[in-house]
């Protein structure tokens, strides 16, 4: 059995994920036989009905999604969209862009984060062409929850990164072939936070979009800057939070268990970024095998 692997980024990380699956394609000897890509996740910012990354008010044109879309579905891998604000409400629902996003993936081929139960609703009625999965922002941390979580209808149950190491907790998970594990998550062990945060990072989408009515006069403030720094801070402090990673004897005991499908975070774009002119110098060398990286 393969372990998969979901990887971060349809905007800012979408082209080093192309150049890995172009690697991954003509390079194969670099990668172990066993692993597979299952998905590229994230958003087509701005989306109201996403949460969990900032991108700073960036927007996306309806060309740029259904071309990434496109060459991400060819190569047999999914999009799955991180809608998992928890603030949703009705009115949210007809959100014309979101909306647009859905349709543009609703091929049968294609997945979706959840939190919020009114926006789960109504993407089951309305595009039960995805895959429904239940996200980690949900904080489930006792097995007994988890196991509930798993007896419903979702393709998958996102760990929370807290479970990581806790062998004798993981052992009496019913349905380990349903579980993702995050395998670099950057809050620090038991975080009081973290929900809040989501909620934060929430309310700055909802404030950018509703500020691109405004005046410049009128505008909400936006508190970007504290986002950035939170993610910088998160950065600097990974060596306090290293016994939340699976480490090497935890990956192959997760394999063992059939707890093989790993989740890469993707909010420490600045990692990925250095790689990027990496990237550059390989699409000059060979167009051949970055077709399609840039899209």
């Amino acid at each position: 059995m393969s372990i998969k692997f979901h990887l971060p980024g349809l905007r800012r990380n979408f082209p080093i994920n192309m150049l890995l699956l172009r690697m991954f394609e003509n390079f194969p000897k670099f990668f172990r036989e066993d692993i597979k890509i299952a998905s590229f996740f994230g958003e087509f910012p701005t989306s109201l009905w996403n949460e969990g990354r900032y991108d700073g008010g960036d927007q996306c044109d309806a060309g740029y999604v259904q071309q990434v879309i496109k060459v991400v579905n060819a190569a047999g891998i999914a999009i799955r969209y991180t809608f998992t604000n928890p603030t949703i409400t009705e009115k949210d629902l007809s959100d014309p862009y979101c909306n647009f996003c859905m349709k543009a993936g609703d091929n049968g081929r294609n997945e979706v984060l959840v939190v919020s139960p009114i926006l789960e609703e109504y993407i089951r009625k309305n595009y039960p062409s995805y895959t429904i999965n239940s996200s980690t922002c949900k904080e489930i941390r006792s097995i007994g929850a988890l196991n509930d979580e798993l007896a419903k209808d979702y393709g998958l149950v996102v760990l929370d990164y807290n479970l990581n190491n806790q062998f004798a907790e993981l052992e009496h998970i019913t349905d380990k072939k349903r579980c993702e594990v995050l395998v670099n998550a950057c809050c620090v062990p038991n975080c009081p936070r973290r929900g809040e945060h989501y909620r934060f990072i929430a309310t700055q989408e909802r404030t950018v979009l509703v500020n691109r009515n405004l005046p410049q006069t009128s505008k909400n403030r936006c508190l970007s800057g504290v986002v950035s720094t939170a993610n910088k801070i998160f950065a600097r402090r990974i060596e306090n939070i290293q016994h939340i990673f699976p480490r090497k004897q935890s990956g192959k005991l997760m394999c063992q268990w059939a707890l093989r499908i790993l989740k890469l975070r993707g909010v420490q774009q600045i990692f990925f970024r250095l790689l990027i002119p990496t990237a550059i110098i390989l699409q000059n060398r060979s167009t051949r095998m970055m077709q399609g990286f840039c899209c």
